[in-house]
């Protein structure tokens, strides 16, 4: 299988002249095209760390990560801004959708910014919507709809750009259990028909039961990591 995700000897440290937090302390992991992975662990173990580090939201203090071959430590700000507008989809827990945008519109944006045409975007954000199931919500606004819907749209967002594959930090801790079933079928779905890679964060046990490998971090380290196959 092809990796997408290389971690080698990965360390962060904040308030390094001070009092040092030793928030990963050498963590090498490979997550390989097609997976549907989650980070699991008690609050402070390093998880919403190591996914920022991953998704180039953060530097590390030592180690390297490699996405899809490329070492995004040796990479310039404005070349990091490219690589994940183009290689790396997120799905944050607080949804992060535009307000005054409808949910086709924060799905276009991305692509927007890729300098796509207008009928490509408008034909992959109708087709991505379609997907997550909300072809009859395309022109509501975020605060027209419920926060399974919202998630959705992120959902397809993180998709508008074709990633090498999906972050999604802690995505159901917001939905009641239907829609949080709902949303984790949706992903699922895409990831066994289109071959999505997905890597979670998160405490949802609801989660943990669909991913078929989750790895446990426990201060900064890995405790376990145990695929199993489904």
């Amino acid at each position: 299988m092809k990796p997408i995700i290389e971690i080698s000897g990965l360390e962060k440290i904040y308030n390094p002249t001070k009092v040092a937090v030793h928030a990963l302390r050498g963590i090498d992991l490979t997550i390989n095209e097609g997976e549907f992975s989650a980070i699991v662990g008690p609050s402070g173990s390093g998880k919403s760390t190591l996914l920022n580090l991953i998704g180039g939201l953060d530097s590390p203090s030592a180690g390297k990560i490699k996405i899809d071959g490329t070492d995004i430590s040796n990479l310039s700000e404005n070349e990091l801004i490219e690589f994940r507008l183009r290689k790396i989809g997120f799905v944050f827990q607080a949804y992060n959708l535009i307000p005054v945008l409808t949910a086709k519109e924060n799905v276009e944006f991305i692509m927007l910014l890729q300098n796509s045409s207008k009928q490509a975007r408008e034909e992959r954000a109708m087709n991505l919507l379609k997907a997550v199931g909300l072809h009859a919500e395309v022109d509501r606004r975020p605060v027209e709809m419920s926060g399974g819907q919202q998630q959705r749209v992120a959902v397809a967002r993180a998709l508008a750009s074709k990633p090498a594959f999906v972050l999604a930090d802690e995505p159901t801790a917001n939905l009641d259990s239907a829609s949080a079933e709902n949303l984790l079928d949706i992903m699922e779905q895409l990831n066994r028909d289109e071959k999505i890679t997905f890597l979670f964060s998160t405490h949802d046990a609801r989660v943990v039961k669909r991913a078929r490998r989750v790895v446990t971090l426990e201060d900064g380290l890995i405790s376990t990591d145990i695929s199993n196959a489904k």
